[in-house]
């Protein structure tokens, strides 16, 4: 499943230090929660920096992100991301016509960027409802908020000045967290475990369906409701899951009015 594509200038205009503030590596202060940042190799400069885009925030900035996806999903290459990504087997892939290098021209490139940015993120929905706020309540309550962090603010300096000091809700640390062995992949990422995962964001979330046409969650899709995605958590967050399995009914239906409102 493709993470959704709003609001990632946002995301990309929190600052590191604010990221990192929220890391607890070694879990110091005994809440069973111990998200940490994953270093990723810049390849603009060579160096190891903070990544935050994909499943496994292998990515370091949205520019890289998108390189990526041109070269490895479409076989373009980029200013950024040079050749192509035929291995030594694959006699045809390699004999195939070339578009040139790049391919994909940095006018091009530079657009895609600017989108890819500035996609904005839908308003929210039935903000004053009572269930809606019941449901805030019990997402705080349940621990969820332990990732799932609600707001943060932009840097001043952001790539594009209307990205600048906004206070934005993505509910996400950007943090590796382990989730379990049950939703494990096996395939590490960098820094990540195959049992580790960037928290995704959730703004959103309740628009699934109306954009995407399904209501498939998680990597993988597999869960196909907000509850089962909630209910597919392990690791770091068992203590959450294991108190929204406490909620009764009325409960679990303001918690999920809640996500869908964002």
């Amino acid at each position: 499943i493709a993470p959704p594509m709003i609001g990632l200038g946002l995301l990309e205009a929190i600052a590191e230090e604010t990221i990192l503030a929220n890391a607890d590596p070694d879990d110091r202060n005994g809440d069973g929660i111990s998200g940490r940042p994953n270093y990723v190799r810049d390849q603009a400069t060579g160096e190891q920096v903070l990544g935050r885009f994909g499943w496994k925030a292998g990515q370091p900035s949205l520019a890289q992100q998108n390189a990526d996806a041109f070269l490895n999903d479409m076989g373009l290459s980029t200013p950024l991301l040079r050749g192509d990504n035929c291995s030594a087997a694959q006699d045809a892939c390699r004999t195939l016509p070339n578009g040139g290098d790049p391919e994909i021209s940095e006018n091009i490139f530079n657009q895609v960027l600017f989108y890819t940015r500035n996609l904005a993120v839908p308003a929210r929905r039935n903000v004053d409802d009572a269930q809606v706020l019941a449901g805030k309540q019990l997402f705080h309550a349940a621990g969820c908020v332990a990732c799932h962090t609600p707001s943060h603010v932009t840097r001043a300096d952001a790539a594009e000045p209307e990205l600048a000091n906004q206070t934005i809700r993505p509910y996400t640390d950007l943090l590796l967290h382990d989730m379990g062995e049950g939703l494990a992949d096996q395939r590490p990422e960098f820094l990540a475990s195959g049992r580790e995962w960037r928290t995704p964001p959730l703004w959103g979330i309740g628009l699934t369906e109306a954009v995407n046409g399904h209501t498939q969650f998680l990597h993988d899709g597999r869960a196909r409701t907000l509850l089962e995605a909630v209910l597919w958590h392990g690791g770091e967050a068992e203590p959450a899951k294991q108190r929204v399995l406490s909620f009764n009914a009325e409960q679990r239906e303001a918690l999920l009015a809640f996500l869908n409102s964002l």
